[in-house]
């Protein structure tokens, strides 16, 4: 029967005493399951809001805006004896790191264990539902996790985004051991890890060449797109609100475009609402004419690669691609992006020099290493 309901309500800490409590608990635990809730939606720099933690006795929820002290946090992330057991851990892992500075061991993602194991749909919600018969209730993958008091509607919710998770893990790692991939999951794992926090934040947001449809424009449209970028920034942060939220980005390239000079014309293009051009009409103008002032942009300009380079590179991704279409894996599992741009970079030539390009991927190293050697030197 599917279940779509928790019948025990989580546990929220909201302070100091609690949590000591519950880390020293956790402490005790040999595997977690964790998530996250940020408010990515609903401000210009977004923030960790809940963290969210099962353990095979109980679900807790820890309120990170409450003012808690939460460096002992780090004990739990960081021991090589917890398992820590996330769904789709990228994201969490660059958000704790970014805004407490923890680093983590011994993890366990269940989305990755299930791309590993070739499964069309690797969502929380179709693991769940495929393994336990569970139905998860998503009516809130887009609330404000900032908003307080919590309403009990989302913590139910951000419960079951764990509840299942360490029981979910253990029906993985059986199915990975059977099919003898348990070592190609730990090394994506350990990859989580070795890379943790070194995935760009967003940087760079009020660069025009950031934003879809840029190239196309006439060179001496991209100025004025700039100064849009930048005024639609000062607002946001102004604001606290994410950029989409302020102004679109296919908004700002029609009015680069147009460039209107006066308040008639940025009416005429009938691309922003009424609040919109009553809260921020004048400043749009005064941008578009400084953008008018300046002289052309044009886009950063990009090495063309060797014809060897991109001999080696097609070789490799039309090896990766049928690879993993005979194994029924996306082609990423085969061999990550990134490992496959730095092998055709490097061109390793000997199977030593090889490894040493390989260093963290040495199961892929062990099983497609000679074949991987071929294609970059036929």
């Amino acid at each position: 029967m599917t279940k779509s309901a928790l019948s025990v309500e989580p546990y929220l800490i909201q302070d100091n005493t609690r949590l000591n409590e519950l880390v020293d608990h956790l402490l005790e635990q040999t595997v977690i399951g964790v998530d996250t809730e940020s408010n990515s939606l609903y401000a210009y720099q977004e923030r960790v809001c809940l963290i969210q933690f099962s353990t095979p006795q109980e679900d807790v929820v820890i309120d990170p805006l409450a003012a808690l002290d939460l460096s002992r946090l780090a004990e739990v992330f960081r021991n090589p004896q917890i398992r820590k057991v996330f769904h789709a851990a990228e994201y969490d892992l660059i958000c704790l790191q970014r805004d407490f500075g923890f680093e983590f061991q011994n993890l366990f993602d269940t989305m990755i264990a299930a791309r590993i194991l070739g499964r069309q749909q690797v969502g929380l919600g179709a693991l769940l539902e495929r393994e336990f018969g569970v139905h998860l209730d998503k009516r809130f993958q887009r609330a404000n996790w900032g908003q307080r008091p919590i309403p009990p509607d989302l913590l139910s919710y951000a419960q079951e985004d764990t509840h299942y998770l360490i029981p979910l893990a253990q029906r993985l790692e059986v199915e990975l051991k059977q099919k003898g991939l348990a070592t190609l999951a730990q090394e994506d794992f350990q990859r989580l890890v070795t890379y943790n926090g070194k995935i760009k934040d967003k940087t760079g947001r009020n660069d025009c060449w950031q934003i879809e449809g840029a190239y196309d424009l006439p060179s001496e449209k991209t100025p004025v797109l700039q100064e849009l970028c930048e005024l639609r920034d000062q607002i946001a942060r102004r604001l606290d609100r994410p950029l989409f939220k302020v102004i679109s980005d296919q908004k700002l390239i029609e009015i680069a475009l147009s460039s209107p000079t006066d308040l008639t014309q940025l009416k005429r293009l009938d691309c922003l609402s009424k609040h919109q051009l009553e809260r921020h009409g004048e400043a749009i103008i005064q941008a578009v004419r400084r953008g008018l002032r300046r002289p052309p942009l044009y886009p950063p300009c990009n090495y063309r690669p060797s014809d060897h380079y991109l001999a080696r590179l097609e070789a490799l991704r039309n090896w990766r691609k049928t690879t993993a279409q005979q194994l029924g894996v996306p082609s990423d599992v085969i061999l990550p992006r990134e490992v496959m741009l730095r092998l055709v970079d490097l061109a390793p030539r000997t199977k030593a020099e090889l490894q040493q390009a390989m260093w963290d991927v040495p199961y892929r190293f062990e099983h497609f290493g000679e074949q991987i050697l071929s294609l970059l030197h036929p």
